[in-house]
């Protein structure tokens, strides 16, 4: 496995809308162990193809990792889609490896349902309450090319890339 690197905004690709991927080959299955490699690292608990450059529709999370113990509950996803929302909404801070240090309050679907495919081929549907919900919906939505700031107001987003340009170029510098 290798770490792959996190693209911020306003990287082009993160806007971009993801391929289905055709089938989970070994080229595909090493993405998806490299992606999560790279999640644990960063740390997070989420991570889209976009977001390391790469444009199918495949994406990791594990909200159960803890790196003292090893514990990990890792899900792998190709070609997620939503099925089923519910009215009922929620609303959780939320947080991106591509928007470092950056947080707001989104309002989704509580609950939704997702079919993919993991990482042996198998068709597999999700249920999704709470902060899984939400977690699964913001790395769908990056696959979309739609990132969590795309849902607040045009002055917060534009006050948000703006710091982690700032963020990214002070970094630059050490």
């Amino acid at each position: 496995m290798s770490k792959l690197k996190i693209y911020t905004v306003p990287a082009p690709v993160l806007k971009e809308k993801a391929q289905p991927v055709a089938r989970i080959d070994d080229t595909i299955r090493k993405q998806m162990d490299d992606m999560l490699e790279t999640m644990y690292a960063a740390p997070g608990i989420g991570l889209a193809a976009n977001q390391v450059g790469l444009l199918n529709r495949v994406l990791v999370m594990d909200l159960e990792y803890r790196e003292e113990d090893g514990a990990a509950n890792p899900i792998f996803m190709a070609n997620p889609e939503i099925i089923w929302h519910s009215e009922e909404l929620s609303c959780m801070e939320e947080g991106c490896l591509s928007i470092p240090e950056q947080f707001a309050e989104v309002k989704r679907p509580a609950q939704v349902k997702v079919k993919y495919i993991d990482r042996d081929n198998k068709e597999q549907e999700l249920d999704a309450s709470g902060l899984l919900s939400h977690c699964v919906q913001h790395e769908i939505d990056h696959l979309d090319g739609i990132r969590f700031i795309d849902h607040i107001s045009s002055l917060k987003r534009n006050m948000m890339v703006r710091r982690v340009k700032k963020l990214v170029k002070d970094y630059e510098v050490l």
